[in-house]
């Protein structure tokens, strides 16, 4: 028994001396590190979630990879812009930060749904730093944004604040699953999606879908592994072959938004695979 509590104390201070926080215009973002070598993969979350989307990609990659999870701003454990105005470029930055604050060179991003955007907008802040990148049912320009009742489609996130705003927001997570999603896992999603404030969950909508935010003209020359849900409503081919001058697409039969948590075996596969082949 003591031998037991001893191992797991152990690992709790291990996880605690993995944690930090790298500081962006005065907030402090949440990070974590685990694994060691030469080769560092970020992972970035979704809309309304946390670093706690990536549970079952963390153990799979830190046998061979450094792995670090962050929570963006207003996300997680990280604080809100004090101004409260969210944007892919602050998002990015906020990534930067943390690829900064953890010593690391050239990285492979992996971002899931609103990440999409954010890898891409730090791939073009940041190329130096920039070795490829991984679209988990990522947000592309051109997908219609979801809307509300009473709200604009050019400020979708406008709908969740206000007397209506959490129903709308319970309204669309459960949108993200299907019948085949475990209860488990839309319990997990849904108590971690209603954690951010509202003015986190409309700040960041309307970033997601902002224009400016988005990268409609040129294109990026590293390797893109697009991995998109079975029944996904966010693959769009067209404009990733006309962005992306080395993508891969496929998908993940039999999986909903978070593809990732339900069928974790077959997309760390896709993701291993992938990683081996870059040098960096």
């Amino acid at each position: 028994m003591k031998t037991r509590r001893r191992y797991f104390l152990g690992l709790l201070l291990a996880c605690a001396l993995s944690a930090s926080a790298a500081t962006l215009d005065g907030m402090k973002i949440h990070s974590a590190v685990a694994g060691k070598g030469p080769k560092t993969v970020i992972l970035v979350h979704g809309w309304t979630c946390d670093s706690t989307s990536w549970s079952e990609q963390v153990p799979a990659l830190e046998k061979n990879y450094r792995v670090v999870t962050l929570d963006l701003p207003g996300h997680g454990k990280s604080d809100s812009p004090r101004d409260g105005r969210y944007s892919m470029e602050l998002f990015a930055r906020a990534v930067e930060s943390v690829r900064a604050e953890t010593k690391a060179g050239r990285v492979v991003l992996v971002g899931h749904s609103m990440g999409t955007p954010v890898i891409v907008e730090y791939a073009r802040l940041y190329p130096q730093h920039t070795a490829a990148l991984v679209f988990a049912d990522g947000v592309t320009p051109g997908i219609t944004p979801p809307t509300a009742a009473g709200s604009a489609p050019s400020h979708p996130g406008d709908a969740m604040q206000g007397p209506d705003g959490r129903k709308h927001r319970e309204e669309m997570i459960g949108g993200l699953f299907t019948s085949d999603t475990s209860p488990a896992i839309q319990a997990k999603v849904r108590a971690m999606m209603l954690t951010p404030s509202d003015a986190t969950a409309a700040g960041a909508m309307n970033a997601t879908f902002d224009p400016s935010g988005q990268f409609l003209s040129g294109t990026i020359d590293v390797p893109v592994l697009a991995i998109y849900a079975g029944r996904s409503r966010l693959e769009n081919p067209d404009y990733l072959h006309a962005h992306y001058t080395h993508v891969e697409i496929t998908k993940i039969p039999g999986t909903a938004h978070f593809l990732m948590l339900e069928k974790p075996q077959e997309f760390n596969k896709l993701l291993l695979d992938f990683l081996a082949k870059q040098n960096y």
